[in-house]
């Protein structure tokens, strides 16, 4: 199933929508990670503030990976998701998108969560490594079943200049075994968040700890983990785990978490209550739940990787915080949606199945976005 919305029905929702009120339904609910995550927990602080201020009663439906989170969305049970990088894979359809019952999804983003914590390497301390480029020879933890957490490891080699043939590969079953083989000597480098409480105990180990800087200006650093993973941004990291052999603010990278990302179907009140809710209400929320600094307006990326849901783009417009430059990336963004559902369209009535299916699809859409000028991002 393939989430649509016509040029006509944009252009419509872009031009009613103006100045006006948060509008919220009494009821409101959004997928999020299981309760145990700071996704769910930063949702249950934005519900409180919610209920709050505009007796609003949020329902939180966990989802415990990132099929589950974004069935809801797929199958008009809600309208929003909390949701982590993986919704971009949803967006494109690849990885575990890349099926018959998938494809393609278009999404919109109304508001992210962007920290003030980085996402990197956990490297032990112990090996001599001051740079990503000093991993190689070095044991890169792999985690089965988990792209996302695979393609962050990939674009970070590529930001050092080296691939998986350059290190060596220790495959785990779980991201908790893999702080655990970092911790136990098995491996020498894996993906995290730096403020991750268990790397505390790697830390205040015989191994050690470090983070590696990626330095903003290295442009050709950046070219090369950009073209494996777009969403890596730039970011100054603040927060992180003590002894983790940091000095004061690094240079590093961050993405948003949670993405916040809606279906077309979101009612246009919703998208443009809710962004103007949350933005306006920062003070009641930033001590609300975990890791909430970064909800604060100054933060918000508006040309990242989605798109901006045109009610968003209405209360930023309000806000004064819109540019022209904002306007031609998200023309670029639903332009690029608008060439995966065209592609996704020739795919209809195929009789493949499975691997086969999948292969032929992104060979499909590798043709039909570089005929549009347009990055193919997976190959």
């Amino acid at each position: 199933m393939n989430l649509k919305l016509t040029a006509l029905a944009l252009i419509a929702m872009t031009t009613s929508v103006s100045a006006k009120d948060v509008n919220l339904p009494q009821d409101l609910s959004w997928t999020a990670f299981g309760t145990t995550s700071s996704g769910y927990a930063q949702s249950v602080g934005i519900g409180q503030m919610l209920d709050a201020k505009y007796n609003v009663s949020l329902r939180i439906i966990p989802g415990e990976n990132d099929v589950a989170r974004m069935i809801p969305l797929q199958r008009g049970q809600s309208d929003i998701c909390a949701c982590g990088i993986a919704s971009y894979f949803a967006q494109e359809g690849v990885l575990m998108f890349a099926d018959k019952d998938w494809g393609p999804q278009r999404l919109y983003t109304l508001f992210n969560n962007v920290g003030v914590n980085g996402q990197t390497a956990a490297i032990a301390g112990d090996i001599g490594v001051e740079s990503i480029s000093d991993l190689r020879g070095k044991r890169v933890t792999w985690i089965k079943g988990s792209p996302a957490n695979n393609t962050n490891m990939t674009a970070l080699l590529a930001f050092g200049g080296l691939t998986w043939d350059d290190v060596e590969r220790v495959e785990v079953p779980g991201w908790k075994q893999s702080i655990e083989a970092l911790l136990n000597g098995q491996t020498d480098a894996s993906w995290a968040s730096t403020t991750t409480g268990t790397l505390s105990r790697i830390a205040a180990s015989p191994r050690g700890l470090m983070f590696p800087n990626l330095p903003h200006d290295d442009a050709e650093g950046w070219a090369r983990a950009q073209k494996v993973a777009p969403w890596f941004a730039p970011s100054v990291v603040e927060a992180y785990v003590a002894d983790a052999g940091v000095d004061g603010p690094y240079e590093g990278m961050n993405y948003p978490y949670p993405l916040f990302v809606s279906t077309p179907n979101i009612p246009e009140d919703t998208a443009y209550g809710l962004t103007k809710a949350i933005m306006e209400n920062f003070d009641a929320i930033k001590d609300a739940g975990p890791s909430m600094a970064g909800y604060a307006s100054d933060r918000q990326i508006l040309d990242y990787i989605f798109p901006v849901h045109p009610a968003a783009v209405a209360y930023y417009k309000d806000a004064g915080i819109w540019t022209d430059a904002h306007q031609a990336h998200n023309d670029m963004l639903n332009k690029r949606q608008d060439v995966l559902e065209e592609a996704w369209q020739q795919m209809e009535g195929s009789t493949l199945d499975g691997d086969a299916f999948a292969a032929e699809w992104m060979k499909v859409r590798a043709a039909e976005l570089t005929k549009a000028g347009l990055p193919v991002v997976f190959n």
